[in-house]
């Protein structure tokens, strides 16, 4: 039996929907844990990567510090990398506020809405709160990526056959059925 590939994830800005594919999987999932082992990754609750892993899936963009010091991390600590999902590759809905200053958009959210009570507008500001970014970044912006997967989320049947060709050393060209939504 050949061994065991090491995963990891990790959810950046992002709704986890990407995530919730890969439990989609339903019975596949049983054939996955076969094929790999699972290192950091919210489906373990492992917060920190503990082995060199040979895949890394990423979901979500860039939107703080905090984002990009975990993706580089996992960068590193990865022999490949997958962006799941349109988070990951084009930053998807969260990038929809860099068309506005983060100025704008912070003063939209926190003093201008209804509920404000008036003489206590404060924008949330602390040193132990990660620094947004003035856009949402995609990951490849920050790191190298491998592969991509597109889908909002993709489908679990386009992540499987993604991570067997990939785990396999076949090329990762999904058919057509597998990334069409109509």
């Amino acid at each position: 039996m050949a061994q065991k590939k090491i995963i990891g994830t990790i959810s950046l800005a992002g709704c986890f929907g990407c995530h919730m594919s890969l439990l989609d999987l339903d019975l596949k999932i049983l054939e996955l844990i076969d094929l790999v082992e699972f290192n950091r990754s919210p489906l373990t609750d492992f917060k920190k990567i503990t082995q060199h892993c040979d895949i890394g899936i990423i979901e979500g963009g860039c939107c703080n510090d905090e984002n990009v010091h975990t993706l580089i991390e996992f960068r590193k600590n990865c022999d490949i990398l997958i962006s799941v999902g349109e988070c990951a590759i084009m930053g998807g809905l969260p990038a929809l506020r860099n068309q506005f200053s983060l100025k704008d958009c912070l003063e939209e959210a926190y003093l201008k809405v209804p509920t404000t009570v008036q003489g206590n507008a404060l924008i949330p500001h602390h040193e132990d709160l990660p620094k947004i970014l003035h856009k949402i970044y995609p990951c490849h912006h920050v790191v190298k990526i491998d592969y991509f997967l597109p889908g909002c989320p993709p489908s679990s049947d386009a992540l499987w056959q993604s991570l067997t060709n990939i785990m396999s050393g076949k090329s990762d060209t999904l058919s057509y059925q597998n990334l069409k939504y109509d």
